[in-house]
């Protein structure tokens, strides 16, 4: 694959990330009126689009709502703070591993097929879960099977969201509620996690959990359309040639300078966000705040995020939305400086709100990245998209909190502003350099798949 500009994948939308794309009736995929911006609404307006919504929403919570039942799960069978938290800690870890080694999955097979099958073992997991005397060890791993088949559950519905919703400008808003759904369920899933584990034992929350996975399976049988396989519908190949079309599939992309580029913008600045939020607890005990001012400090990115994806979706057209990638990439990693002040309880919370609100830079990158991938692997590399960005996360969180054993927490946090400023502008240079030079219009498809939003047709 080439680095440089070159002809846009048919039926693809070219957009250049210094202007962002023109706001005129080829957003939307037709859905919206020639001269307005799209707007949630008009996502919401795709039947299709509904039902991965509610499955999303239903697995959203069920993940959180395990987090935590099994967290308690693992605290009272062993009474041991280490193995609790490495019931969080296997959320991330093995994100790596499912979304390297069977990436290749998200285009090999029919997508409804691959999200059906990914609810279906997840449910399963938790099923295992629920069975008295499992031990630690059998839940443990158990954790890891979800997390290893997230990144490829997440790659194929992001790569869903292009056949339902189209490459323009619902498909960047249709990513926007996915990400809404995630910060919306880290709020209400940990407080709902933590009433429904003091009043039941955390096994039925895990029966719980099983449901919605089962729920979600049952949504995107129903609610979404078959199509084939990204690749062109191939005959199955073995495990071997999996595990090979996947690591191909991985250094094509990484190979393209253009992609690599998208790739580290997708990663960087979440990995620089996450290391004071995983400082919280100590930082709240140096306050004195206690459980409740770790709790609120905790909810406060989240609601930064849901806050300000929810703003620049609603109000600002595509052309603004892509011009805000870059300053709100750096901005999201600005606020940490603001903690080697030793601020306030309050003044932390506005400063972790700030942070938050960075998610919004994410509104660009979607659209650039789904024009540099090829069609045939774009499942595989929303795959990597997710994968990369979920270990980034989890490899900075075990950073500093191996920092913050050597080094006071006023000095870790702002230094991760102050690193991370620093690699977001060089990532930001190199994908400013990489820009496609074809105008940013989108132009008539003439050739390729259709992806164009679709009716909702279940061939039940």
């Amino acid at each position: 694959m080439s680095a440089t500009p070159g002809p846009v994948p048919p039926g693809r939308t070219p957009a250049r990330p210094e202007d962002g794309p023109e706001e005129g009736p080829e957003d939307g995929g037709g859905l919206v009126p020639a001269g307005r911006p799209a707007r949630y609404r008009a996502v919401f307006a795709v039947p299709e689009f509904r039902a991965v919504f509610a499955a999303h929403l239903l697995s959203s919570l069920g993940v959180v709502v395990c987090e935590i039942a099994l967290s308690v799960l693992v605290f009272r069978r062993t009474d041991s703070p280490l193995l609790s938290a490495l019931t969080f800690a296997l959320g991330l870890l093995p994100y790596v591993l499912g979304g390297t080694l069977l990436s290749a999955v998200a285009d090999r097979y029919p997508a409804r097929r691959v999200l059906v099958v990914c609810d279906l073992l997840c449910a399963s997991a938790a099923a295992g879960m629920v069975l008295p005397g499992t031990p630690v060890a059998v839940l443990l791993a158990l954790r890891c099977l979800i997390a290893a088949i997230a990144p490829v559950f997440a790659g194929t519905r992001a790569a869903t969201l292009g056949d339902i919703l189209g490459a323009g400008d619902l498909f960047v808003l249709g990513r926007s509620v996915i990400r809404i759904v995630n910060q919306s369920a880290q709020l209400v899933g940990f407080g709902v996690g933590g009433l429904l584990v003091a009043v039941v034992t955390p096994r039925a929350v895990l029966a719980l959990t099983v449901l919605t996975f089962l729920g979600s399976a049952l949504l995107l049988r129903l609610g979404t359309r078959a199509r084939p396989a990204r690749d062109g519908g191939g005959p199955a190949a073995g495990r071997g040639a999996l595990l090979g079309a996947s690591l191909g599939g991985v250094r094509r992309l990484l190979a393209d300078r253009r992609v690599r580029a998208l790739l580290l913008l997708t990663w960087l600045p979440p990995a620089f966000v996450v290391i004071p939020e995983a400082l919280l607890v100590p930082y709240a005990d140096r306050l004195g705040a206690g459980p409740g001012g770790a709790g609120l400090l905790m909810c406060s990115m989240p609601i930064g995020a849901v806050v300000a994806e929810s703003l620049v979706g609603s109000l600002l057209g595509p052309r603004a939305r892509s011009r805000l990638t870059f300053p709100m990439g750096v901005f999201a990693v600005l606020p940490s400086l603001g903690f080697a002040a030793q601020p306030s309880l309050g003044w932390a919370v506005l400063l972790l709100v700030l942070t938050g609100t960075g998610i919004s830079y994410n509104f660009g990158v979607d659209r650039w990245f789904v024009a540099a991938v090829p069609e045939e692997l774009l499942g595989q590399g929303m795959t990597v998209v997710q994968a990369g960005r979920m270990t980034a996360m989890g490899l900075a969180m075990g950073a500093a909190g191996l920092a913050a054993e050597y080094a006071p927490l006023r000095a870790v946090m702002p230094a991760a502003g102050v690193l991370g400023v620093l690699c977001v502008l060089a990532v930001i240079r190199e994908v400013r350099r990489t820009a496609p030079t074809a105008p940013d219009r989108p132009g008539p498809t003439t050739g390729g798949r259709d992806r164009s939003p679709a009716p909702a047709e279940s061939d039940r």
